[in-house]
């Protein structure tokens, strides 16, 4: 609740840089077993709100990824394009027009870095991240807050599982054993 306003608006300002690439562009927000005010500030930034009650990450992500599927029905799912963020993360402007170039020049997965927010690590937890880290350059892990498919791909290779961790690393797996091209 305490960080989603700042995700949607994030969310919001990479929606209007990519209608200049894409006619239409649909936001989802999946609420797994909330009990605050995060309904209320999703609907407030006219989002689409769906809840699940699954206390897991895999079955909100294919919650999500079959309510965008249903609303672009007449869209051929090599032509969709889906992004993937959490709540806790804020996303830069350019977020999903440069997924939506890489997609363009033929990648079916684009693994994106995730930097933390400082304010909420401690001196250790930031040391941590910053010896593993360097700003600008693809770590080489698979963040679920940070993740964009080709629908096709991600149809293909069987969706999100229903799993309480890795759901995200288990896709991309699954993707690129079946040829799929990934940019990270």
């Amino acid at each position: 609740e305490a960080l989603l306003g700042a995700c949607l608006a994030s969310i919001a300002r990479a929606v209007d840089a990519a209608r200049a690439v894409v006619p239409r562009i649909g936001v989802w927000v999946v609420l797994d077993a909330c009990t605050d005010g995060s309904a209320g500030i999703a609907r407030a930034a006219g989002v689409e709100v769906i809840t699940v009650d699954a206390r897991s990450v895999g079955t909100p992500r294919a919650a999500g990824v079959r309510a965008a599927l249903a609303a672009f029905d007449d869209v051929p799912a090599r032509a969709i394009w889906t992004a993937h963020t959490d709540a806790d993360s804020v996303v830069p402007p350019n977020w999903l027009t440069h997924q939506l170039h890489l997609a363009r020049r033929g990648s079916d997965v684009v693994v994106g870095t995730v930097r933390p927010d400082f304010r909420d690590l401690d001196a250790e937890q930031i040391e941590a991240w910053w010896a593993t880290h360097t700003p600008g350059v693809a770590n080489g892990h698979v963040h679920g807050a940070n993740l964009g498919l080709r629908a096709s791909a991600l149809l293909d290779a069987g969706g999100f599982a229903d799993a309480d961790v890795h759901e995200d690393v288990r896709l991309v797996v699954e993707v690129r054993s079946r040829g799929g091209r990934l940019v990270g």
